[in-house]
């Protein structure tokens, strides 16, 4: 029978101080492998990535990431989420997207490496180029905007909804929050890219995408990867509290979106599109 996965593990540790030592237990992230398939209608079955993640959300994750990646275009293409059950040692650790009749799925596009990390997303990603050849469009300028006094308070109001984060001190979450700082949702996991996706897959399931009304909030830094995956959300404000890359700052300019680093209760730096931070 298939056991549950849990997304945190405790360990036996030696607690060194200035003075003593002692054993103790201790509470750390889990991080396994998921494997992503792709089933057509016709009972094709296509590996598609592997990625280092921590269980829970599972389905989100793996929907958010074809979505992302160009290899759904809708709620419409997915017909069935599951685990594979036959394979034992691998209990809850593959999802199978079963496709839809209506899907448009090309084969071709799995030519390129998807293996990933919990670290650095996608390997292989090359240029500005690749989203504008799968025709992501800018996002449009005229919304949505946000008061200053509220990207200060999204920081505080990410972290102190992270459970996992708070019992183990080794997460990254991906929020989404309205313009006034309420929180809709969000996720978190051992990979920034991975939060992001379990956001975008619960939203694309839902029926909610495009996410033009919403703000994005990140732990950690704004990489490319973050970037490309919020525009192919339709999200045009991110907010990290880390440092941007100089990548994501091109995706930001060419396509529209604004993009805030550093963000503390102190102050922010708006690297593109200021207007729509009020």
């Amino acid at each position: 029978m298939m056991r549950p996965r849990r997304n945190t593990a405790r360990v036996d540790i030696d607690r060194v101080s200035e003075a003593s030592s002692r054993k103790r237990r201790d509470a750390v992230a889990v991080e396994e492998p998921l494997e992503i398939r792709i089933v057509t209608p016709v009972g094709e079955e296509h590996q598609v990535a592997v990625t280092m993640r921590t269980p829970g959300d599972d389905f989100d994750l793996a929907a958010g990431f074809l979505f992302s990646e160009g290899l759904l275009a809708g709620r419409s293409d997915v017909a069935d989420l599951r685990y594979c059950a036959d394979v034992e040692i691998q209990e809850y650790n593959i999802v199978t997207v079963h496709l839809s009749e209506t899907a448009r799925f090309d084969p071709a596009e799995l030519t390129r490496n998807f293996y990933t990390t919990s670290s650095c997303g996608v390997c292989g990603k090359a240029s500005l180029e690749a989203i504008e050849i799968r025709g992501c469009a800018p996002v449009p300028a005229e919304g949505p905007i946000v008061a200053a006094e509220v990207v200060r308070t999204l920081p505080e109001a990410l972290r102190s909804r992270q459970p996992v984060f708070e019992r183990t001190g080794g997460l990254h979450a991906a929020g989404l929050f309205d313009t006034a700082g309420e929180l809709r949702l969000l996720r978190e996991d051992i990979g920034r890219h991975n939060a992001l996706d379990k956001v975008i897959g619960d939203r694309l399931l839902q029926g909610d995408l495009p996410l033009g009304d919403a703000v994005l909030a990140v732990s950690g830094r704004a990489s490319f990867e973050i970037m490309q995956k919020a525009l192919t959300a339709g999200i045009a404000i991110v907010v990290a509290v880390g440092a941007p890359s100089s990548l994501a700052v091109d995706v930001a300019k060419e396509f529209g979106m604004t993009l805030v680093g550093f963000a503390k209760p102190t102050g922010f730096n708006v690297y593109t599109s200021r207007h729509r931070v009020v």
